[in-house]
């Protein structure tokens, strides 16, 4: 691999960042509450309170009722933010301080002002630069969800496109919707670079966004392009502390949707982090680790070749290491990071180093993003990230193991790729690109073999897919036969909550005692975390009152088993995990295992019978518990594709209960026998964990050689004190 030079850095947010992290930490039998309750209000402010969010209430019913513009109740969002941010503290118990009461005053009051100008059909806040706070309505569950803009002094919605950089939060445990928008009125935040607009989204709260936190960037910034003018090739992440994993996670896994990433302290990865951040000793199952492979950035290291990339670190923050170890996840690659160091700082930005930061992401972009690559190197390990500039790779040969792409256009007339673990894939340039002659079929070389590719089209544009038929690859997609993972439909469990879902409700009794109490309480459970820590409201139906729409538009979750649930009993037949008696059944012919229906539950991801283009889970919200809030880095998936669950063992923060087994279905949605490579990949991780307990936690630079023979210390570039 070619060497390269990457560039990251980061700014401090301005709000407040948490860091309760630590051993006291480390016991999943005493996990404390988040976010803690709040403060009781006294009765006078709640009155207040009340009386002006019913206010506010009766504005926004007004316009709704009697504006005909639906370009005005389309901005209706953008009012009913403040409401929903008073309301939800009021109902949770979430105002953390009584000052907080003063701030969702001061909102109610906003809010009111601008339903007052909506009603008059004016909305002076959309032309208003400065601090702008606005928000959208999620796909995932209708919640209204906040976002703050500083906008440029001089911004015009003229012919000119303007810059757009991302700005992730740190953790904050009392971060409220009240809280953030607060901020949002009032902080610019450390950077704010000429000509650009600065995006803050909420992230639906302290997840690293990740998940629906993920979801929440990308429809914040659908909304914000719908409102401004963005320079698409001008869009950079950026973020410090929990911000700065934020930036990490999104820079590796879509490195060719921004011009330039910056993290700035944070994490990159679970493991390493949790054992020198957390001291906390590690014991993860086989289906674990393999999906720690989803978030560890370390793991897509390569992808920031084409995400210049500029990293920030104070040197005595003992977060530091997660720009440490990318740094050597990259060196293994043969790509040196830069990574600029705050010298004698500790979590916190240094004066220097900022500017230094800010000069290097200001030249990377006037640039703009690296939309064709000469040479392209990409790695993934699951189909949800599945695209690198104009490489999309279609079908992997196994999930969860290592695949990669090269390609490369060494002449006029042809292309090469070399692949690993990839078994379909589709080469697509854009109109205008016009790399190849267009007046010759264009020669796809792909791993030593050569395929006559289409012409270039007219337009510049340039589309071929391949596909591999046993060992051979062959010109175009890969015939469809039956089920297979694809983008977007390839599990693990957690997936199905980042776009549209339904938790449907049973509206009978479960065949077992034991199965119909579990399912209720974990039922409740999930409506009570999915607005904890995802700051929304689930949709819940009974499964009488489930639609066709229902089953075209989102992902459905099946609660109870086959006799409570009507919704499941209609697709039990076609569910890998089924009841026959008093068994339930994984798998059939040779991979089959029965367990005792009295006391077991399946939890399942799967292509939905009544609709293969949606999921349907069941038993199961988002699979990291509570014990995973305490920090950051815990918070990924805990379930692979399914699970059975023996409820002899009571649920508690980690798990839903003991799990009995566990494993990803294959490619083709089946399930797979129970193999030695698991038992084997189960005794390396016991051993791997006792490795783990022997290390010390603590990072120490190393001095080392490069490729190219010049000595360096891998460790980042210093700015003078």
């Amino acid at each position: 691999m070619r060497f390269a030079t990457l560039m990251l850095l980061v700014l401090v947010s301005s709000a407040a960042v948490v860091r309760a992290d630590g051993p006291a930490d480390n016991h999943p039998d005493s996990v404390r509450r988040i976010p803690k309750l709040g403060v009781e209000l006294p009765a006078d402010k709640r009155q207040e309170l009340e009386t002006s969010l019913a206010e506010l209430d009766a504005a926004i019913a007004a316009i709704f009722k009697n504006t005909k513009d639906q370009k005005i109740k389309d901005l209706l969002v953008d009012v009913r933010i403040y409401a929903e941010a008073v309301r939800t503290a009021l109902t949770y118990q979430e105002f953390f301080d009584l000052k907080e009461v003063g701030a969702a005053l001061e909102l109610l009051a906003e809010g009111k002002e601008r339903a007052k100008h909506l009603a008059e059909g004016r909305a002076p806040w959309t032309t208003q630069a400065g601090l702008v706070v606005r928000g959208y309505v999620s796909k995932i569950d209708g919640s209204v969800q906040p976002y703050g803009l500083v906008i440029p002094a001089d911004y015009t919605p003229g012919p000119h496109r303007y810059r757009l950089d991302f700005w992730f939060h740190g953790r904050g445990e009392t971060l409220s919707e009240v809280n953030f928008l607060q901020q949002r009125r009032k902080q610019v935040g450390q950077f704010v670079p000429a000509d650009t607009i600065v995006l803050h989204p909420y992230g639906r709260y302290s997840n690293a966004n990740k998940f629906a936190g993920e979801t929440d960037v990308y429809e914040a910034l659908a909304s914000v392009k719908s409102r401004y003018k963005i320079d698409e090739d001008r869009i950079s992440v950026r973020g410090f502390s929990m911000g700065g994993a934020s930036t990490w996670h999104l820079a590796v896994h879509n490195p060719t949707m921004w011009a330039a990433a910056n993290p700035g302290a944070g994490f990159s990865e679970t493991p390493d982090f949790l054992k020198k951040f957390q001291n906390e000793t590690l014991d993860p199952t086989w289906y674990e680790r393999k999906l720690w492979h989803l978030y560890d950035c370390t793991d897509w290291a390569v992808n920031l070749l084409h995400c210049p990339t500029v990293a920030y670190s104070g040197e005595i923050d003992r977060q530091k290491q997660a720009a440490d170890i990318m740094a050597d996840a990259l060196f293994e690659e043969g790509i040196e990071l830069t990574h600029i160091i705050g010298p004698k700082t500790a979590h916190s930005y240094e004066a220097k180093a900022r500017d230094e930061v800010d000069r290097r992401m200001a030249n990377i972009m006037r640039l703009g993003r690296m939309n064709y690559p000469q040479e392209l190197f990409f790695t993934t390990y699951t189909l949800k990230y599945n695209r690198c500039a104009t490489i999309r790779v279609d079908a992997l040969g196994e999930h969860w193991k290592k695949a990669f792409v090269t390609a490369a256009q060494p002449e006029i007339d042809g292309i090469e790729l070399a692949t690993d673990n990839v078994a379909a894939l589709t080469i697509d340039y854009a109109a205008g690109s016009n790399l190849f002659d267009a007046l010759s079929t264009v020669l796809i070389t792909i791993d030593g073999q050569e395929i006559e590719g289409p012409q270039q089209q007219t337009d510049g544009s340039f589309f071929a897919q391949l596909h591999l038929d046993g060992d051979e690859w062959k010109l175009g997609p890969a015939p469809s036969e039956g089920l297979v993972k694809r983008h977007g439909l390839q599990g693990p469990i957690d997936d199905a909550f980042m776009d549209s879902f339904i938790f449907v409700r049973p509206s009978g009794k479960c065949r077992s005692a034991a199965v119909d109490e579990w399912s209720k309480a974990e039922l409740e459970r999930a409506i009570e975390h999915w607005r904890r820590h995802f700051r929304g409201k689930a949709r819940v139906k009974l499964d009488k009152d489930v639609t066709d729409e229902d089953i075209a538009s989102a992902n459905l979750v099946l609660w109870g088993d086959d006799q409570a649930n009507s919704v499941w009993a209609r697709i039990a037949d076609k569910l890998p995990l089924r009841y026959d008696g008093d068994s339930l059944i994984v798998g059939s012919g040779n991979v089959e295992r029965k367990f005792a229906a009295e006391y077991h539950a399946p939890i399942q991801i799967y292509p939905n019978p009544l609709n293969p283009e949606r999921y349907v889970v069941t038993n199961s919200s988002f699979t990291f518990r509570e014990y995973a809030y305490l920090n950051n880095a815990r918070q990924v998936p805990m379930l692979p594709d399914w699970a059975v669950v023996d409820l002899r063992t009571k649920p508690d923060a980690v798990r839903p209960g003991k799990i009995a087994e566990a494993d990803f279905f294959g490619e083709k949605w089946e399930v797979r026998a129970t193999s030695d490579r698991q038992k084997a990949d189960d005794r390396k991780n016991k051993q791997a964990a006792a490795d783990m307990r022997r290390v010390q936690p603590i990072v120490k630079p190393v001095a080392r050689t490069s490729r190219g023979g010049q000595a360096r210390n891998a460790r980042g570039l210093q700015c003078p004190a």
